[in-house]
């Protein structure tokens, strides 16, 4: 059973490092390209990505067939995401993304993961990433947590013989017990984040990626998962953090960038980009109370 179960693993872990090779091999890759600066961790040259936007409700197959035909579907509209991105973040550089819902914070986050590919400029990374972003994704319910540990890991860049080795650390930190072994569609969120979480910081990455994850499961969790972040923070680790919490990137960050509708508004000191975002929320809840007519009775 346990070799079994054992080859099962192994097969998951080959056919993901199978598909990453294909999907990006190393040749296209951009990380340490020649001729960037050695203290540059993230350079972003003019990265734009946008996405389609269907505004159809087609709901059957019957009404898509017949909508094509007599070619009344609407137009996509085109959604710009991220919108000329340029900026260098240096090796040991703690930086908060900053901006109202919707501004592309999330967007560029995955850019800079490898999760997206821009349509047009350049990401270059210099080091590994450990992206902490939706906690979970990637899992497959049907598979054991076990089994998706070995499965979320190679995603993650972690090969067979590493995730063995680290397999007990990542159980006894996840605090899942004998639930390891049930289908992932049985737990709940935060047994998924608690489990996400263990898998993404088994490494001392050159570069973090915090996506809103700060608060993951229990209260017992919450508090063991910032004692790691924090451990992990101390050292000479590049950070990114997205957070709605300004007094968290305060406390954390050395560096800000705002982000408004794609493009980045301000990157400079932590306190000077965060004062100027709260005075323009400010603002922005004025006119919204402004516009508001009161109701008569």
């Amino acid at each position: 059973m346990a070799k079994s179960q054992n080859e099962k693993e192994s097969i998951i872990t080959k056919i993901i490092n199978l598909f990453r090779n294909i999907i990006s091999p190393k040749d296209k890759l951009l990380e340490n390209k020649e001729g960037v600066d050695d203290n540059i961790a993230i350079e972003l040259k003019n990265v734009s990505l946008s996405f389609k936007i269907g505004n159809d409700k087609i709901d059957n197959l019957k009404e898509y067939v017949i909508r094509t035909l007599n070619r009344t579907k609407e137009k996509k509209t085109i959604f710009k995401a991220t919108d000329d991105v340029s900026f260098k973040i240096y090796k040991g550089e703690k930086v908060g993304i900053i901006g109202f819902n919707g501004a592309g914070k999330s967007t560029l986050l995955k850019i800079i993961s490898g999760v997206y590919t821009p349509d047009e400029g350049e990401v270059i990374i210099n080091g590994n990433i450990a992206p902490l972003l939706s906690l979970g994704a990637g899992f497959d319910k049907n598979y054991s947590g076990r089994e998706n540990i070995f499965l979320n890991g190679a995603i993650l860049g972690y090969d067979e013989k590493f995730l063995r080795a680290k397999y007990d650390e990542i159980l006894e930190f996840s605090e899942l017990g004998e639930f390891i072994n049930l289908p992932v569609k049985n737990y709940s969120s935060g047994m998924l984040s608690k489990l996400g979480f263990s898998i993404a910081t088994i490494v001392d990455p050159d570069i973090l990626i915090l996506d809103e994850v700060l608060g993951v499961g229990d209260i017992n969790f919450r508090k063991k998962s910032k004692e790691k972040l924090k451990s992990l923070m101390a050292s000479n680790t590049t950070v990114l953090l997205v957070s709605h919490s300004i007094e968290e990137i305060r406390s954390i960050c050395d560096k800000a960038i705002w982000i408004d509708k794609g493009k980045v508004i301000d990157f400079n000191e932590v306190n000077s980009v965060c004062d100027k975002y709260e005075e323009a929320a400010k603002n922005a809840s004025k006119e919204k109370t402004k516009k508001l007519k009161p109701q008569r009775f």
